[in-house]
């Protein structure tokens, strides 16, 4: 059976919409308040989050051994038999799924997405957003955005990775997300072993996103989201050919770099880049 990482939490008392990315308010304020994720607020962003108008129904969580019925969700797999039955037993949980896109390039931010799914609009192909082929991911991203309750998606900055860590600025940008839903989730399922810090429960799944339906739909959004803000940098910087390796360490890139030098948009915490520039000096 595999084993679950738990963060109890306090419920959300109310909404708080945190868009991502979030702005300093004022000179001298940081981009982040602390090492713990704490975001600095600011205005959100409505095309990095949507919502179901209509209103969810109570649900139950649904008989144990692999199922999870919840506000707005179905997921059956029955490979996960027993992965719940530790949960506590709820009536009303309302549960999304969260992802991260992007820790391992050497340039761009890390993107997170948060869905709550919809029991009654089920989305057919739902797997790990890299075992899906690029078209294939183009194509799920709006049905999800379509069907579900509530989506949302955030980012963390290569100034936050250089700042926090890659681990750090992920679940930042995993918080940041689960606080930009429009409807407020009671449990979040986390893909892999470490949890943001947030006042809901919150679980991580290891291997979450080719397991549960709504972590696997979050996958697939917050890769779309980087792939397309990497085809926005290339733009900028066409010599760095961002549109095909999508920021990732690969020969081409590593070329590039040595001939045209490291970009602001460039993580110079990752190795190859702060190689690079140590040897500027």
């Amino acid at each position: 059976m595999d084993r679950l990482a738990k963060h109890p939490g306090a419920r959300i008392p109310r909404a708080r919409i945190v868009a991502a990315p979030c702005q300093p308010r004022g000179a001298g304020r940081t981009h982040v308040e602390a090492i713990d994720g704490r975001a600095a607020p600011c205005e959100p962003d409505p095309s990095l989050h949507g919502y179901a108008p209509q209103p969810a129904a109570q649900l139950r969580r649904g008989e144990r051994r692999g199922r999870i019925e919840s506000h707005g969700e179905t997921q059956v797999n029955t490979k996960q038999s027993g992965l719940f039955d530790d949960l506590p037993y709820s009536l009303d949980e309302i549960i999304c799924g969260v992802d991260e896109a992007g820790r391992g390039p050497l340039a761009g931010p890390v993107y997170a997405a948060a869905v709550i799914l919809h029991r009654e609009r089920p989305i057919a192909g739902l797997r790990d957003s890299k075992k899906l082929t690029e078209a294939r991911r183009e194509e799920l991203a709006p049905l999800i955005k379509r069907d579900c309750i509530a989506w949302a998606i955030a980012k963390a900055s290569e100034a936050e990775i250089d700042k926090l860590n890659i681990l750090q600025a992920s679940l930042l940008a995993m918080k940041r997300a689960v606080h930009a839903l429009e409807t407020i989730p009671t449990l979040a399922l986390i893909d892999g072993n470490k949890c943001p810090v947030m006042k809901i429960q919150t679980i991580a799944i290891v291997d979450g996103d080719d397991k549960i339906e709504s972590i696997s739909a979050a996958s697939i959004l917050a890769k779309t989201a980087r792939d397309d803000a990497l085809r926005k940098l290339h733009r900028k910087y066409p010599q760095y050919g961002f549109d095909q390796h999508k920021g990732y360490g690969t020969a081409q890139h590593l070329e590039a770099l040595k001939l045209h030098g490291v970009t602001p948009v460039h993580r110079r915490s990752f190795a190859p880049v702060r190689e690079l520039l140590e040897l500027a000096f």
